[in-house]
């Protein structure tokens, strides 16, 4: 008599346990994680200060120690010059609008400008009586420069004459960062410890500042939005945004961070068309190790990155292809994006599609036809032969081929392959199908295996049949396996039923009794790893409720 078949048969899968939420990667996501980072290390000390060059190829300038190191993004991020005619550590820099001279302040009070090909000072401006924090040259302005330090005095200096015009008085304590206005060279901002960011305009004869707003905590770094308008600080664990066209009113407080911020910069999608064409968005670094991007357009953060060490400066290049961060043990991480130059020309969406075959070849020949071969002149495109049925790849054509939008697909079923427990669940070998299934290395299928006796009732009459060594192989899998949580609701009510109806065979086996004492031990294990979670969550569940009330 044949044996009974199942009309159509699939194969046999686990039940669906809940996953963990976790969240899909955004298109921005993608983008800032596209900067390919490469470490630069061994640097002395701890990397105070990242500026970028405005012109080509954007070199950037890393203050560190008593040096100052230029880099080329282009050449793999190495070292073009190094300037170290400093008495002090470096605090900062800032290069001018020609990218041919920059600017350098050191703990001594000493603001330096060279010479960025020949690296010799060209001028030294001695004013400051205590260090000198930060230094910037206004936008489009050769002439003239802004610097603050410990002194509590901001100066605003005439280059060439190597004398201040003005010193501007109004802080209470260091004056440690500042910022340049992009609309106008005569404003400019600077930020100090007494928890204010004061709006200067060299234009005002009292020397007194225009506008000023108060962070609330000691003030790390000020910087200008593209727009002029607002102005981002840093200070504490948070990043405010603040309007100055409505008088100083506070827009937004980003506070993602654990730990003090230490530097914010502005960076900017690089995509030239599209909906992401010219967003602009906040880049902020802290001591907990974590740059955070935030788009100041729709007030949320928008991407996160962990780095192995607390962060102290970060820089993002005009053409948005490179990403800067210098930590505090004097590590630099370099991140770097493909140009479109890189590839062979295109459209973003032909850029990310690798090329097929034929229009590789097509590409090739339009070269050849447009340009010189060895200086004999253009070369005609070949004549592309045409597939004939006698030919086996014209039975092929059209394979590789991707659907545009719209067409509709006809979907060919695929052949359901099944694994040899399938097959002899399809023949209603129920004990056969769990043996085999048990000695292989993929739980999944077991357990898949055991649901589906379960629901024909036939999983205790297959564990009853079972010979004492296929009974140590159900043993040995239920001690690897029972406490695994996604297995643990089967496979627990399993033992026991097994642990019952086997008694007399497991007191009978010496193998069966070792197999018995090790399940024992794993569950103890189960038991006592239990337990100190659960007191964990009794420590730290009071301390999230307090959190949660502030």
């Amino acid at each position: 008599m044949a044996e009974p078949q199942i009309s159509k048969t699939y194969p046999v899968k686990p039940k669906h346990k809940p996953k963990p939420r976790t969240p899909k990667q955004t298109a921005e996501s993608k983008y800032w994680s596209s900067f390919k980072t490469k470490q630069i290390p061994d640097l002395i000390s701890s990397i105070t200060s990242l500026t970028f060059s405005p012109t080509t190829p954007h070199s950037f300038a890393a203050a560190h120690s008593a040096s100052l190191t230029l880099y080329n993004p282009q050449n793999k991020f190495s070292p073009t010059a190094t300037i170290s005619s400093f008495r002090d550590v470096v605090s900062s820099a800032s290069f001018r609008c020609d990218g041919l001279l920059i600017a350098a302040s050191d703990l001594s009070g000493l603001v330096q400008v060279f010479d960025v090909k020949t690296r010799t000072p060209l001028r030294k401006l001695r004013s400051h009586t205590r260090p000198a924090r930060f230094v910037k040259y206004p936008v489009a302005d050769k002439l003239h420069l802004v610097s603050g330090g410990d002194d509590a005095i901001v100066k605003y200096w005439d280059v060439s004459g190597e004398t201040p015009i003005c010193d501007l008085l109004g802080h209470k304590d260091y004056v440690r960062c500042g910022d340049c206005s992009p609309v106008s060279a005569d404003m400019f901002i600077t930020g100090s410890y007494d928890h204010t960011v004061k709006l200067w305009d060299v234009r005002v004869k009292d020397s007194g500042s225009v506008m000023e707003v108060n962070h609330g905590k000691p003030v790390e770094d000020v910087i200008f939005l593209p727009s002029g308008g607002l102005i981002a600080t840093a200070g504490g664990d948070s990043v405010k945004i603040w309007d100055l066209m409505g008088g100083g009113k506070m827009v937004y407080s980003m506070e993602s961070h654990n730990k003090t911020v230490t530097s914010i910069c502005v960076g900017k999608l690089g995509k030239d068309v599209g909906e992401e064409a010219q967003q602009y968005r906040i880049l902020s670094v802290a001591l907990d190790g974590y740059m955070k991007v935030f788009d100041y357009a729709k007030m949320k953060v928008t991407h996160s990155m962990r780095f192995p060490a607390p962060l102290m400066s970060v820089g993002f290049s005009p053409d948005c292809l490179t990403r800067v961060i210098g930590t505090s043990n004097g590590t630099i991480y370099a991140g770097r994006r493909k140009n479109k130059e890189d590839f062979e020309g295109g459209s973003d969406e032909e850029l990310e599609r690798p090329l097929s075959k034929y229009e590789r070849r097509q590409k090739k020949l339009k070269a050849l036809s447009s340009g010189d071969a060895g200086g004999l002149g253009p070369v005609e495109e070949p004549q592309v032969r045409v597939l004939k049925p006698t030919n086996f790849r014209y039975f092929h054509r059209g394979q590789g081929e991707k659907p545009s939008e719209g067409e509709y697909l006809v979907m060919r079923p695929r052949k359901v392959k099944l694994g040899e427990h399938d097959k002899l669940l399809k023949k209603f070998r129920h004990k056969e199908a769990l043996v085999s299934v048990l000695g292989s290395k993929n739980p999944e299928n077991a357990v898949a295996v055991m649901e589906e006796l379960v629901a024909r009732k036939k999983l205790l009459k297959c564990v009853s049949n079972l010979d004492t060594e296929e009974l140590g192989l159900l043993l040995m899998f239920l001690q690897k396996h029972s406490t695994v949580p996604s297995y643990s609701g089967l496979l627990m009510g399993l033992t026991k039923k097994v642990l019952e109806m086997r008694a007399e065979d497991i007191r009978a086996s010496d193998d069966l009794k070792g197999h018995i004492r090790n399940l024992k031990r794993s569950v103890e294990e189960e038991i006592r790893i239990q337990q100190s979670l659960q007191e964990i969550q009794g420590i730290i569940s009071p301390l999230l409720r307090i959190t949660g009330r502030r």
